[in-house]
């Protein structure tokens, strides 16, 4: 059973390795460290794992690819049990060194929140199993079939004159057997858990190990079947060092240099865009830190478009920055309405007279007249529906030269390309 445990354990660990080679991905190493509960099952004890003490452990893993990982574990503590029936009274308590090699494979990539693991490997283990025997004066403990602890045996001769006694749970005596063993053993730890994002480089890690050892004489007794005992923790892991560079043979975008996209600067006005709060600002125009057009009379309008420099505080401009009094906002409005309404009903009255094609007929060459070529804003060559309704905006605003005639023509050449 020991030789198919150790081998099944083997193979998982070295093809895992295999496989998740096939991906090379640079990534850089985690150290975590934790605390949590041991609990022993072995020879002493009528139920297993009720007995706890406190261990510590610390953690060093090596991401070697998307899922997966190898890690070296430390784990110090106690485990401990105890027994008292009418047949036998026994108790110990062992302090436990061990270092182990685990394969990981993790469910979830670097950046998912709670990412499930599982992992297992090889291990090795300390262990020096103490008893409770003797009381704080050093006196040994005689136990009685009425469950009491005296100081002389319950057939001593004096027994009517014995005094009782308490445990004190201080494990002074060194447990040994008649038969000399060893006190290490390898192990197989078989470990689950859920990783918890915290941050890019903070993780909490909740996790229970069972491990299974190759003695059987952790607890100073042998019955045939080896000890074990399971480990219940919580860890906190740093992954050190700057952000990882990944690059996987198949990233279609191996090859960007991502470290230049980052100091980009489009517009040119020395604020790199990952800053740059006003993308597109013309040449040589001042900006702020913040990538802006610099407005020094913070009127809203910048200064390289602003006709009126030094405008007071809170007062109304049009586009151009110039200050407009209630009359002159008032004099716009209505040369607007009344602009409006007039081209409104040239356009009502004109209509466009679209020409009816062959829906599979498709012109090409079409030249745009050079009095409309103002409408083509992306200088394409071709009309579209967004620069006709620009146009038409356009119009009954006021800001451009077209006529009703200029906008039915815009409208044919539209239909024909």
């Amino acid at each position: 059973m020991k030789k198919k445990i150790l081998i099944t354990t083997s193979i998982l660990f070295f093809s895992g390795i295999a496989f998740s080679q096939n991906k090379t991905i640079k990534r850089l190493p985690s150290i975590a460290i934790g605390t949590g509960i041991l609990s022993f099952k072995g020879d002493i004890g009528s139920k297993p794992f009720t007995k706890r003490r406190f261990g510590f452990n610390f953690t060093a893993e090596q991401r070697i690819g998307k899922y997966f990982g190898i890690s070296i574990s430390g784990l110090i503590g106690k485990l401990a049990d105890s027994e008292t029936s009418k047949s036998r009274n026994l108790n110990f308590e062992s302090k436990i060194t061990q270092v182990d090699l685990k394969f990981i494979i993790h469910f979830g990539t670097d950046s998912t929140k709670f990412a499930p693991y599982l992992s297992t490997g090889i291990g090795f283990l300390k262990f020096n199993p103490y008893g409770d025997l003797k009381d704080a004066n050093g006196i040994k403990y005689n136990y009685w079939q009425g469950g009491s602890i005296r100081n002389l045996p319950e057939n001593d001769p004096h027994s009517s004159s014995a005094n009782y006694l308490k445990r004190d749970y201080t494990y002074e005596t060194q447990l040994k057997d008649s038969t000399p063993y060893k006190r290490n053993s390898l192990y197989i730890p078989i470990s689950g858990g859920l990783n918890i994002r915290m941050t890019e480089k903070l993780h909490v890690i909740l996790g229970g190990t069972y491990f299974i050892t190759f003695t059987d004489w952790i607890d100073n007794v042998k019955s045939g079947k080896n000890d074990s005992y399971i480990y219940g923790n919580v860890c906190a892991q740093y992954t050190l060092g700057k952000k990882a560079d990944i690059n996987i043979n198949d990233n279609v975008h191996s090859s960007v240099k991502f470290s230049e996209l980052d100091k980009l600067d489009t517009d040119g006005d020395s604020v790199i865009d990952t800053y740059d709060k006003c993308l597109g600002t013309p040449p040589e125009v001042k900006v702020t830190p913040n990538g802006c057009p610099i407005d020094t009379d913070e009127d809203g309008v910048p200064d390289y478009l602003d006709l009126e420099a030094n405008t007071k505080k809170g007062a109304f401009v049009n586009e151009k920055g110039v200050t407009q009094t209630e009359q002159m906002i008032a004099d716009r409005q209505q040369k607007f309405d009344e602009l409006a309404s007039q081209r409104l009903h040239a356009f009502i009255e004109t209509p466009s007279e679209i020409k009816k094609e062959d829906p599979n007929k498709h012109q090409t060459n079409i030249i745009i007249p050079s009095e409309l070529k103002n409408a083509d804003k992306n200088n394409d060559g071709a009309i579209s529906i967004e620069e006709i309704s620009s146009a038409i905006d356009s119009f009954f605003d006021g800001n451009a030269d077209f006529t009703v005639e200029k906008l039915n023509e815009l409208i044919d050449l539209f239909f024909e390309q």
